[in-house]
């Protein structure tokens, strides 16, 4: 065998060999099961604003997109009724307190003329006390009948119960009513108190405010328009509590706890790579979705909600972009 066929000889063995590892590299990767990667999405917190009372709009101080911070005024209502209950109650709260003062005092004119009275009384005590003596002495001499005597003594008693009679009006006119109706008196003024606070709070509902920091999603309130207890005029995000909210089934989970690290990368922001912090790992309801892991037996695998947290705060980041992790190396 000369030198030149040796050579090609060694050559067509190297060839054959870059063919065969050539083949053998392209089938590995194409039989490897691609990579496995997880999207989910970015949410909030999100309020829907509703009124406690019914009402009118009368004036809107927000529009969708504005970032409005808490207690900031979105909207004001009108009601007429709940005005008209409030002057109510307050009249209703005047009545009970002039009720009050009434049964707690006793005017002094009421008085001069019971003691007047008690004094009228006890004069006609004093004479006909001095009439009954009079006649019982004169009794005793003969000189007077009995039927003077009889009539002095029942002068005198009727007299007497006069006065007492007189000396209890006037103890009532100091003392005013009695406890019980001043207890009741008392009792009607925190009503009508309570039922003013009521009807003020309920006007103070009329304005509504922001409960917290967030920006606006969604207008449903329009100018002029009735709006009943309940019903959502506001949609508020918090943007300052974002998080990245992933659906996994369970055999996904591959040992993930809470405060376990990953990165997930956001195709709004120019594929940027968050660091995420888990925070929640809960079970969803059996409708979610499942699959069968043997063709016999139809083995039920539940679906966890994972929510992780951005490390950092991420400038540009919305409730609603896309978020993509790799996932393959927790599958084991």
């Amino acid at each position: 065998m000369t030198a030149s066929s040796a050579a090609l000889k060694t050559v067509r063995w190297i060839a054959l060999a870059g063919a065969l590892l050539g083949l053998g590299t392209f089938l590995w990767f194409a039989t490897r099961p691609p990579p496995l990667t997880i999207q989910g999405e970015i949410s909030a917190n999100r309020v829907d604003i509703s009124p406690r009372v019914n009402g009118r709009v009368a004036k809107l101080g927000a529009n969708v997109g504005d970032t409005v911070t808490r207690g900031a005024q979105l909207a004001e209502l009108q009601s007429p009724q709940l005005s008209a209950s409030l002057l109510a109650t307050r009249a209703a709260l005047a009545v009970a307190k002039a009720d009050y003062d009434r049964v707690h005092s006793t005017r002094p004119e009421v008085i001069a003329s019971r003691k007047a009275d008690l004094a009228a009384a006890e004069a006609d005590v004093v004479l006909n006390k001095e009439t009954y003596d009079r006649q019982a002495h004169l009794i005793t001499t003969g000189f007077t009948p009995q039927q003077k005597v009889d009539e002095a003594t029942r002068n005198l008693e009727m007299a007497t119960r006069k006065r007492d009679a007189a000396q209890a009006a006037l103890d009532l006119a100091v003392k005013g009513a009695s406890d019980e109706e001043k207890a009741l008196a008392g009792a009607q003024v925190k009503q009508a108190e309570a039922s003013l606070n009521q009807r003020e709070v309920d006007v103070s509902e009329l304005t509504v405010l922001a409960p917290i920091s967030g920006q606006i999603t969604s207008r449903v309130a329009e100018l002029g328009e009735n709006f009943s207890a309940g019903a959502p005029l506001f949609s508020l995000i918090d943007m300052d509590d974002l998080w990245f909210t992933f659906n996994l089934r369970e055999d996904l989970l591959a040992g993930l706890k809470i405060d376990d690290q990953f990165d997930v990368m956001v195709p709004a922001l120019k594929s940027k790579t968050v660091p995420v912090r888990v925070t929640m790992i809960n079970v969803q309801g059996q409708y979610a979705t499942w699959r069968a892991t043997r063709a016999t037996g139809d083995f039920d695998l539940r679906t966890f909600e994972v929510r992780a947290k951005p490390l950092q705060p991420v400038d540009g980041l919305r409730p609603g972009m896309s978020a993509i992790a790799a996932w393959s190396a927790r599958v084991r």
